[in-house]
């Protein structure tokens, strides 16, 4: 059986997506590429061997010759987009995030539950990465003991625009670490504090965030867009008997006059590009089979996120800790 995929949106990701179905992904044909900019859309489709292109996205996902979806357009896009395929009866695998607003995240959810069975599949992808499994695995084995604390900071060469904002680190950024560190501890948030340093230039400081889980232990997060010298993600869980730390991933190190250097990478796309095709894969098996993978995440976990987003905006905004209120969990997603 050769599952269809129409791929949404024609940047980056779209285009690493792109080419993961086309390369990486036996079983699956990349049948359509869609962007509004329709010379995006030809540049991707001819450089990924995809069937056809289109402009439109809704009209991409009514087409009878599309089985699955794979949304990689806009934010603001994600949450409608997601809606249509859910009323189209077609799996999609959406990028985060679901949305930047809850309440749109639980018409999502209340869509599919409407519908009666899952069908879209968000794309945290690091939960497919290695080092978050390898840490996850150490705390379900008892290595660790019980978990205390979880530190983890995400750095970028600069901002992706100018006019980028604390606020834009919270719900941009942020969301990858909020689902992994759920992901990987088994719990939920209650509350958020956020706090930025200054800077002595007019770029946008690193936020730095505090969260306590309902379990009780703590989780700072740094989020720093200008962080000039490369891209670099990190996490340590301290338990109570060890710690495990995940490390920058360098292929190689160069020796010269009395110095060792290792490499960044300038963005996400090496460091995670396993987790992306493990990911694809799963949603392969998720369009053929109907069968939601245990790994990924759901429209529950984007509902979450963007609480947690929300929460953090607020406690930036007013100096404050604010608590994460999110509604009941659906037994739908349970």
């Amino acid at each position: 059986m050769t599952i269809r995929i129409a791929v949404i949106g024609a940047g980056l990701m779209g285009a690493d997506h792109a080419k993961i179905v086309a390369e990486e992904l036996p079983g699956a044909t990349l049948q359509l590429v869609c962007d509004m900019d329709e010379q995006r859309a030809r540049r991707v489709a001819d450089a990924c061997g995809a069937f056809d292109i289109a402009t439109d996205p809704k009209g991409s996902i009514a087409r009878h010759d599309v089985d699955a979806l794979i949304i990689a357009s806009p934010d603001f896009t994600h949450a409608p987009l997601s809606m249509a395929c859910i009323a189209a009866g077609k799996r999609v695998l959406c990028e985060k995030p679901l949305s930047q607003s809850s309440a749109d995240c639980v018409a999502v959810m209340e869509a599919e539950q409407k519908a009666g069975a899952k069908f879209v599949q968000l794309g945290f992808m690091r939960r497919y990465d290695r080092s978050y499994k390898e840490m996850k695995r150490a705390l379900q084995e008892g290595r660790l003991g019980r978990a205390l604390m979880m530190h983890n900071f995400h750095r970028n060469v600069e901002t992706p625009a100018a006019d980028f904002t604390g606020a834009m680190a919270i719900t941009n950024s942020a969301p990858h670490e909020f689902d992994v560190v759920r992901y990987v501890l088994g719990t939920e948030y209650a509350s958020i504090s956020a706090f930025q340093p200054s800077r002595s230039d007019a770029r946008v400081a690193p936020v730095v965030m505090v969260l306590e889980t309902v379990d009780g232990q703590l989780v700072n997060i740094e989020i720093n867009n200008n962080a000039g010298y490369g891209y670099d993600v990190r996490a340590e869980l301290v338990g109570e008997r060890a710690t495990v730390a995940t490390n920058n991933v360098a292929y190689t190190r160069m020796e010269s006059a009395l110095t060792q250097t290792t490499s960044y990478d300038a963005d996400w796309r090496t460091r995670y590009y396993d987790a992306y095709r493990r990911q694809n894969r799963d949603f392969l098996r998720f369009a053929i089979t109907g069968e939601f993978p245990a790994t990924a995440s759901n429209c529950w976990d984007g509902y979450c996120a963007a609480v947690v987003a929300e929460a953090g905006v607020q406690a930036l905004r007013e100096g404050r800790r604010s608590p994460v209120q999110m509604i009941a969990k659906p037994e739908f997603y349970a």
